[in-house]
C-alpha cells in the first residue's frame, strides 16, 4: 500500500513542478500586477514579454523549460528508487525498471504539463505549456527536443508569431518521436502532450484563421 501511495505522490510532485506559477510570480514581484488581467491573460513567457519586458520573459521561459525537464528527471530517479526501498509483493525489480518506469515517466510528463496549464495556485488557470513541453522533450529525448526547438525558432524568425511556432514545433515533435526509436510510452506522451499544447492554443487558432493574431513585438488582443 505504501508503494502505491508513494507512486501517486510522485505524480503529484510532478504536477506541482508544473503548477509553480513563474509568470504570475514575475508579475507580482516586478510590478505588483496579476498578469492574467493583462495582454492575452496567459501566464506564459510570451505574455510576460509583452507585459513586463524581455528579461523577465527570458527568466520565465527558462524556469518553465526547467520545470518540464525536472519532472522527467525526478520521475526517472524516483520510481526505480521507490521500488528498491518499498517493493510491493510479487514485484520483480528488473521488470519494473524495464517496463513500468517508462509508463510512469509518461504520466509524470503529462502531470507537469497539466500543472502548468491548470495550476492549483491560480484557480486552475495558467499558460499554454509550450515551454514546459520543450523541457519535457529535452529530458525525454534531446534529439526530439532539439528538433522541435529548431522548428520553433525557424518559424518564429519567418512569421514572428509565437503561437504558430509553438504548434508547428509540437507537430514536429510528434513526427520525430515516431520516426526515431523511442519506447511506446514516450511516443504516446509526446503525442498526447502535443495535442494538449495545441488544444491550449484554441483562441490563437481562431485569430490565426481570422488574420488577427499579433506578431512578436505587437500588443496582444485580450482574450
Amino acid at each position: 500500500m505504501m508503494f502505491w501511495s508513494a507512486s501517486v505522490a510522485g505524480l503529484a510532485i510532478a504536477y506541482l513542478f508544473g503548477a509553480t506559477p513563474s509568470g504570475y510570480l514575475a508579475g507580482k514581484l516586478l510590478k505588483g500586477i496579476d498578469i492574467r488581467e493583462h495582454g492575452s491573460k496567459s501566464t506564459g513567457a510570451t505574455n510576460v514579454l509583452r507585459t513586463l519586458g524581455p528579461w523577465p520573459a527570458l527568466v520565465v521561459l527558462l524556469v518553465d523549460v526547467l520545470k518540464g525537464a525536472a519532472a522527467i528527471v525526478f520521475a526517472r530517479w524516483f520510481y526505480p528508487w521507490l521500488a528498491t526501498v518499498t517493493p510491493p509483493a510479487a514485484l520483480d525489480l528488473e521488470s519494473w525498471t524495464a517496463w513500468a518506469v517508462p509508463w510512469v515517466v509518461c504520466l509524470a510528463g503529462l502531470a507537469v504539463l497539466l500543472g502548468h496549464g491548470r495550476s492549483i495556485w491560480l484557480n486552475f488557470t495558467g499558460g499554454k505549456s509550450a515551454a514546459t513541453g520543450l523541457g519535457v522533450l529535452l529530458a525525454l529525448s534531446w534529439p526530439v527536443g532539439l528538433g522541435a526547438a529548431t522548428v520553433f525558432l525557424a518559424v518564429l524568425a519567418i512569421s514572428r508569431i509565437v503561437s504558430l511556432s509553438s504548434m508547428l514545433a509540437a507537430l514536429t515533435a510528434v513526427a520525430l518521436v515516431c520516426a526515431l526509436e523511442q519506447p511506446l510510452p514516450y511516443r504516446l506522451l509526446v503525442i498526447a502532450g502535443s495535442l494538449y499544447v495545441i488544444a491550449r492554443h484554441r483562441a490563437n487558432i481562431q485569430r490565426l484563421l481570422a488574420g488577427t493574431e499579433p506578431r512578436l513585438g505587437q500588443g496582444a488582443r485580450p482574450t
